[in-house]
C-alpha cells in the first residue's frame, strides 16, 4: 500500500472534490484544498475547516506561480478542478480550453516545480465520443478513440494527453486517470437529477425532457466514486505500470434509460407529470445517447460499487429536497 500523507485537491468545494477533503481527512490525511469558487460553494467545506489538518486556498488553476506555491509539501495531487458544462459548450468554447486543458497543463507544471510526482485526474466517459464498440456493449478502456462529439470530452482527452506525456518523460512516478459516468450523491448541483428536480418544484403537473427520453446512460454513486479513487492510488498500480499511468473507467455495471431515471424520481416524489419531450435521441449536439462503460479492470483490483443507480438517484433527490439552496446559489453564481 501506498501512503498518501499530505494531499493537494483541485476543485475542493465542488460536488466530487468537497467529498473527497472529507474522506481524505476522515482517514487522517493533511489536505490542502484550492478553488476559485466559480461553480464550488463554500458551504461545502464546512466540516473540513474544523478540522486543523485541512487548509484552504482561494486561487485559480490559471495562475501557475501561485498554484506551484500552494502545492509546495504535497504528495499527491487530485486534479479535479474542471468546467463540466457539456450542454452549452458551445456557448463560450473557450471556457474547455482554458479550465480543463490549460488548467490541466499548469497543475502538471506547477507539480514539477514543487516537487510532487503522483496524481489522479478526474477525466471522463464523454473522451470515447460515440464509442466505436459492439452496439450494447459496454466501452473499454483500450477502446479506439472515435471523432471527438464535445469541446468537454476533447478538452478532457487532450488532458489526459498531457498527463502521460509527464509520466512518460519522467516528471511523474504514478499517474491515475479515472474516465467517469455522471456522478451522483449529497452535494450534486449539476445534471439531469438537479434540472429534473428544479422543473418539477416549479411545476409538478409537467416535465420537459430534451430528446426522446429513450437515451441510455450510466452513473456512479459519490462515494463509490471516491472509494475507487483512494483503492487504486493507495494500491499504487500505476508505479510499477509501463509506462507508469494507468487509466481506469469508472461506473456501474448497469445503465438506466432518461425515462427510467424519471420515474424513479417522480415515483419518489409522488408525481405524474405530462412529459414533453423535445424530440430526437439525444438531448443536445454532442450529446451520446448510449453511455455505458467497461468497468472489468477497476474491478479486479477487488473494488466494487455499493449503490444501483436507482439507488443513487433517490440518495440524490433526497438530498436536493434536504438542501433546496444549492439552486439559489448557482443562479447567484451564474
Amino acid at each position: 500500500m501506498t501512503a498518501i500523507k499530505h494531499a493537494f485537491v483541485t476543485g475542493a468545494a465542488g460536488f466530487v472534490g468537497s467529498n473527497l477533503v472529507d474522506r481524505l481527512l476522515a482517514d487522517g490525511v493533511t489536505v490542502t484544498g484550492w478553488d476559485n469558487f466559480s461553480t464550488g460553494q463554500d458551504r461545502f467545506l464546512d466540516g473540513a475547516r474544523a478540522n486543523p489538518r485541512f487548509r484552504l486556498l482561494r486561487g485559480d488553476t490559471l495562475d501557475l506561480p501561485a498554484l506551484a506555491a500552494a502545492m509546495r509539501g504535497a504528495d499527491f495531487v487530485f486534479h479535479l478542478a474542471a468546467n463540466a458544462d457539456i450542454k452549452d459548450g458551445w456557448s463560450h468554447p473557450r471556457r474547455d480550453l482554458e479550465q480543463n486543458t490549460i488548467a490541466t497543463s499548469n497543475v502538471l507544471e506547477a507539480m514539477r516545480t514543487a516537487g510532487v510526482g503522483r496524481i489522479a485526474f478526474s477525466s471522463t466517459g464523454s473522451v470515447y465520443g460515440e464509442a466505436l464498440v459492439t452496439p450494447d456493449a459496454p466501452t473499454p478502456e483500450d477502446a479506439a478513440f472515435p471523432v471527438q462529439t464535445s469541446l468537454y470530452g476533447a478538452s478532457k482527452a487532450a488532458g489526459e494527453g498531457l498527463i502521460a506525456a509527464y509520466a512518460e518523460g519522467a516528471q511523474l512516478t504514478e499517474a491515475y486517470i479515472f474516465r467517469f459516468v455522471s456522478i451522483l450523491g449529497e452535494r450534486y448541483t449539476h445534471g439531469h437529477v438537479f434540472d429534473f428536480y428544479r422543473q418539477l418544484l416549479e411545476h409538478p403537473d409537467r416535465l420537459a425532457v430534451l430528446g426522446d427520453g429513450t437515451q441510455r446512460k450510466s452513473y456512479l454513486y459519490v462515494q463509490d466514486c471516491i472509494d475507487a479513487m483512494l483503492h487504486v492510488a493507495r494500491r499504487g498500480t500505476a508505479r510499477d505500470a509501463r509506462h507508469r499511468t494507468q487509466v481506469y473507467n469508472l461506473g456501474t455495471p448497469e445503465y438506466v434509460e432518461v425515462n427510467q431515471s424519471i420515474g424513479f424520481i417522480c415515483a419518489a416524489l409522488g408525481l405524474s407529470p405530462r412529459l414533453e419531450y423535445s424530440g430526437g435521441n439525444r438531448g443536445w449536439v454532442g450529446d451520446n445517447p448510449f453511455i455505458f462503460l467497461d468497468t472489468r479492470k477497476i474491478r479486479a483490483t477487488g473494488w466494487q460499487p455499493r449503490l444501483t443507480i436507482e439507488q443513487g438517484i433517490i440518495r440524490t433527490l433526497r438530498w436536493l429536497e434536504a438542501n433546496r439552496w444549492v439552486y439559489t446559489a448557482r443562479r447567484e453564481a451564474r
